[in-house]
């Protein structure tokens, strides 16, 4: 009986952490560049089950009954890097990845008391007071050169990143693609962290001057997930529930008799 109690419990317990993930997947789906994470579950291992102190014609039957599991937890959140909708808005500091799903843009981002490169989908840009483009976070967009010097709006970029400034080469944008993105770990803020032995290849897509990329998230998708997990839950819960109820009488009523 008491199995049971915690199979149900430990299925609750994966709800919750599923409808976090959910809930976050939703509360980004306006985010530029976000990418959504998937909840991966996996059973517990089974085990072997025997009867204990059972007899048959008078002889020990303490043979085995069969393999059960006692339910499943998340042993991964994997993130869906897709492509998201590119979205036109005619801004000239706003620009796009198409065409990969792996390349990223290269930003300066403070960690720990120094610059650290980061990586980010989110090429919703802007121009400091100080002339540089920067992100929405203020922090500086990389070129190959290091942080891009614009000191002008009126400029143009061209699919393969390379900046032109009334008609002078400026620099060309570090766009990193990665051979894998599994070796990719979320940080926040939109941003990701390599691995330090990840793999980087040669830039396959294109990059678009006026657009932004929007989340891959499907919102309908996720609300359908969403009330999924609420009915396991609350099956699971009338379980608990029953179990309760059950173990209730024993003690109370069992004990009398």
């Amino acid at each position: 009986m008491i199995r049971g109690l915690y199979t149900s419990a430990s299925g609750m317990l994966k709800g919750q952490k599923k409808m976090d993930i959910v809930s976050n997947n939703l509360a980004n789906s306006s985010t530029t560049g976000y990418k959504k994470d998937i909840a991966i579950s996996q059973s517990f291992k089974e085990i072997l089950t025997k009867r204990m102190n059972d007899t048959k014609n008078g002889q020990p039957n303490n043979a085995d009954i069969g393999k059960m599991s006692l339910g499943s937890d998340i042993i991964q959140v994997f993130t869906d890097y897709s492509q998201g909708t590119l979205v036109k808005t005619d801004s000239d500091t706003d620009v796009g990845i198409k065409n990969s799903t792996s390349a990223f843009f290269a930003v300066n981002v403070p960690y720990q008391g120094e610059d650290t490169e980061m990586y980010t989908r989110h090429g919703s840009l802007t121009i400091n007071n100080d002339g540089y483009l920067v992100t929405e976070e203020d922090y500086e967009v990389l070129g190959l050169d290091g942080p891009i010097y614009l000191g002008t709006d009126n400029f143009m970029i061209q699919e393969d990143g390379s900046i032109y400034a009334d008609n002078q080469y400026i620099d060309t944008l570090k766009v990193v693609e990665f051979e894998n993105t599994d070796e990719l770990i979320k940080y926040g803020q939109n941003l990701v962290i390599a691995e330090d032995d990840a793999k980087t290849k040669t830039f396959s897509g294109q990059i678009v001057q006026g657009f932004i990329e929007g989340s891959n998230v499907n919102t309908v998708e996720e609300m359908v997930e969403m009330i999924n997990i609420m009915r396991s839950y609350e099956a699971n819960q009338k379980v608990v529930k029953a179990y309760d109820d059950t173990l209730e009488k024993v003690i109370n009523e069992v004990g009398k008799v």
